[in-house]
C-alpha cells in the first residue's frame, strides 16, 4: 500500500480554510507555542508585533468530520506503526554543516545590526529591520537545541561567545531572547542526552563569566514589562539548570552577584510573583550545601533580609500555596545558613530569637519553620549563647507548652507529629547541654513543676519512639534474614535508617533523661515510671552508649572526643 497517500488522506466533506490564512494561522502557532519552561512566548517584542498585525482571526466553529472513517486492517496498521517508528521526521535534522550555515548567517545579522545602529545612532526605524532579523537568527538557534551533540561546535565556532555579548545590547529585547535560547540550551534533560556536549557547554559559559553577564543584564531588567519578567525567570532557570548539572558551580554564580542580586530583589517593594518565589528557590540551592555561601550570606547582611521578610508572616498566614512555599524556601534558607558558626552571632544580635519566639505563640503557619530554625540556632557548642539568650527572654514558657502536647496537624501542610516532637526535644537537648548557671537552674526547675507532669510526658515520649525503634529492628532482621546470606549487611545505611526512623529522636529523648537525673528526687520519678511500664535503666544506657559510639563530626575530633567523655559521664552516673 502508499503509506504516504493513507497518512495524508483528508476527508472530502472537511470544509477548508483559504491557504493564505491557513498558513498565517500557522505561523501564529508556531510562534507561540513552543517556547521552554515556565516563561512566556519565546520570540520578543519586535517579533511579536510583526506576527500580531498579520493574523487574522480565528473561526470559532471546529471543521465538520464526515460520519465514516476509512476502514484500515490490522496489518496496515501495524505498517504505518512501523514507518512512524523507523523512519526519519519531515523537514531537514540539524547537522553539523546547517549548524555552520546557520551561526555564519547570526553573525553576519549581529554585524548588520552594530553597523546600522552605530551608523543612525538616533533614527531608531533605520536600525529596526535588522533588529528583527537579529532576533530571527537567534530564534532559529533554539533548533541547536535538539542536537546537544553539536554543542562542542557552537563553542568552537565562538557562538556561544557571541551570544553572551548580547547579553548587553541596547535592545533588552534581544538580550531576554538570548537568556531564551540559553535556558533551552543548559535544559537539564538535554543536556543529560549528550555528556561531552553538556560539559564543553558548561565549561565555555564558566570561562566566559556567563554568570556575571546575566547578573548584570537582570539588573536592567524592568519586571513591570511582562517579557522581561519573562526574562529575570529564564535567567534564573538558567542558574538552576547549571547547579543541578555541576553543583560546585553554586559558589561561582554567588561570588559573580547573583547573591546580592537575589537579596536586592527579596527586598524590593514589589508584590509577590513567580519570580520572588523563583529567587526564594534559588536562594536556598544556594546555600543549602556550600558553606561559602553561607557565610557570604551573613557578610552582606543576609541574615538581617531574611528576617525582615519573615516578620511578615509572624501574625498573617500566606495568602496563597505559591506564597507559603516562598516562606518555607526562606525558613529553609535561613536554617542552611545558620549551619555557619559565624551567622549564629548575627541571628543573636539581630533579634533572631524573639521573632521565632513570637511566630511560637502566635500558632500560625510560620510556627513550624520558626521551631526549625531555633533547633538549627541553637544546636551544638556554636548555640551556646543562643540558648542562653532564649532562657532570658522566657522562651522556656513558649516550648514546654509545645512539648507537653503535640498540634493536631491540619490541612495546610504543618509538621507531622514525629518532626514536631524531634525539634521540641532537639532545643530541650541543647539547652540542657549548653546553658549553665542561673539558665540551667530555670530549665531543671520546670522538670519539677506540676507534679513532675513533664517527666512523665518525657517518659511517655521514650516508650513511643522505643517501641518504634524496636519494630523497625525486627523488620530489618526479617528483611536480612530473607535476603541472600552471602551479602555483607551495610551496617551504615542500617544505622541511618533507624536513625531515620525514630531512633534519633529517642536518643535525644534518652540524653535529656540523663542530664535532669542529676538529683536524686527526679532519678527516683523516672525510675518509678519506668518500673511502672515494665521499663529498663539498661535500655536507657544501651541507646546512649550506642550514640556516643556513633557520635560527631570527624573534622572535629577534639570536640567528639569531649561530648563521649560527657555522655559516658552520665550513664555511669545514671
Amino acid at each position: 500500500m502508499d503509506v504516504e497517500e493513507l497518512l495524508s488522506f483528508k476527508p472530502e466533506q472537511t470544509p477548508k480554510r483559504p491557504s493564505d490564512f491557513e498558513r498565517a494561522d500557522d505561523d501564529d502557532e508556531d510562534d507561540g507555542s513552543d517556547s521552554p519552561g515556565a516563561a512566556g512566548p519565546r520570540n520578543s517584542k519586535v517579533r511579536r508585533t510583526e506576527h500580531d498585525t498579520s493574523t487574522g482571526a480565528r473561526p470559532t466553529t471546529k471543521p465538520v468530520l464526515p460520519a465514516k472513517e476509512p476502514q484500515i486492517s490490522e496489518q496496515e496498521r501495524l505498517d504505518i506503526l512501523k514507518f512512524v517508528e523507523t523512519e526519519e521526521p519531515d523537514g531537514e535534522v540539524l547537522d553539523e554543516s546547517g549548524l555552520k550555515k546557520m551561526l555564519l548567517l547570526f553573525e553576519k545579522r549581529v554585524l548588520k545590526n552594530q553597523e546600522m545602529r552605530i551608523k543612525f545612532p538616533d533614527n531608531a526605524e533605520k536600525f529596526m529591520e535588522s533588529e528583527i532579523e537579529l532576533n530571527d537568527a537567534i530564534q532559529e538557534l533554539h533548533s541547536v537545541a535538539t542536537v546537544p551533540d553539536l554543542y562542542p561546535l557552537l563553542v568552537e565556532l565562538n557562538g556561544v561567545a557571541s551570544l553572551l555579548e548580547l547579553l548587553s545590547h541596547q535592545n533588552s529585547d534581544i538580550s531576554v531572547a538570548v537568556v531564551d535560547l540559553l535556558q533551552e540550551l543548559t535544559d537539564v534533560d538535554i543536556l543529560h542526552e549528550s555528556l561531552d556536549g553538556a560539559e564543553t557547554l558548561i565549561e565555555a559559559l564558566r570561562s566566559q563569566q556567563a554568570a556575571g553577564l546575566l547578573v548584570q543584564n537582570l539588573e536592567r531588567l524592568q519586571e513591570t514589562v511582562k517579557e522581561e519578567a519573562d526574562g529575570v525567570h529564564n535567567t534564573l532557570a538558567i542558574f538552576e539548570n547549571l547547579i543541578e548539572i555541576r553543583p560546585e558551580i553554586a559558589k561561582e554564580v554567588a561570588e559573580q552577584g547573583l547573591l546580592q542580586w537575589i537579596l536586592k530583589r527579596l527586598r524590593a517593594k514589589m508584590p509577590f510573583d513567580a519570580n520572588k518565589l523563583y529567587c526564594s528557590e534559588i536562594l536556598s540551592i544556594l546555600v543549602q550545601n556550600t558553606n561559602v555561601n553561607r557565610i557570604m550570606l551573613g557578610s552582606i547582611d543576609g541574615i538581617d533580609v531574611l528576617l525582615q521578610q519573615l516578620a511578615a508572616y509572624k501574625r498573617h498566614d500566606p495568602a496563597s500555596a505559591e506564597e507559603q512555599e516562598f516562606m518555607e524556601n526562606l525558613f529553609n534558607s535561613l536554617c542552611s545558613a545558620l549551619m555557619a558558626r559565624e551567622n549564629r552571632e548575627k541571628f543573636l544580635k539581630g533579634e533572631g530569637l524573639q521573632l521565632m519566639n513570637l511566630m511560637l505563640r502566635e500558632k500560625k503557619l510560620s510556627r513550624n519553620g520558626s521551631l526549625k530554625v531555633l533547633d538549627h540556632a541553637m544546636a551544638g557548642p556554636d548555640g551556646r549563647d543562643n540558648c542562653n539568650k532564649f532562657v532570658d527572654i522566657l522562651g522556656l514558657r513558649t516550648i514546654f507548652p509545645l512539648f507537653m502536647k503535640t498540634p493536631k496537624r491540619n490541612k495546610n501542610r504543618l509538621l507531622g507529629a514525629d518532626e514536631h516532637e524531634e525539634h521540641i526535644v532537639s532545643i530541650i537537648a541543647s539547652m540542657l547541654h549548653n546553658c549553665k548557671g542561673s539558665q540551667r537552674q530555670r530549665l531543671l526547675a520546670k522538670f519539677t513543676e506540676n507534679d513532675y507532669e513533664k517527666i512523665e510526658r518525657l517518659m511517655e515520649l521514650h516508650r513511643k519512639y522505643l517501641e518504634k525503634v524496636e519494630a523497625l529492628d525486627r523488620e530489618i532482621d526479617q528483611q536480612m534474614r530473607t535476603e541472600d546470606d552471602d551479602e555483607e549487611p551495610d551496617d551504615d545505611a542500617i544505622y541511618v535508617k533507624r536513625l531515620s526512623g525514630g531512633l534519633f529522636t529517642l536518643q535525644l529523648i534518652d540524653y535529656v533523661v540523663l542530664e535532669i537525673s542529676c538529683t536524686d528526687v527526679v532519678k527516683q520519678r523516672v525510675l518509678k515510671i519506668l518500673n511502672l511500664h515494665h521499663g529498663s535503666m539498661k535500655t536507657i544506657r544501651h541507646v546512649m552508649r550506642e550514640y556516643a559510639g556513633n557520635l560527631g563530626d570527624a573534622s572535629d575530633s577534639d570536640w567528639r572526643e569531649q561530648e563521649q567523655a560527657h555522655i559516658l559521664q552520665l550513664i555511669d552516673r545514671f
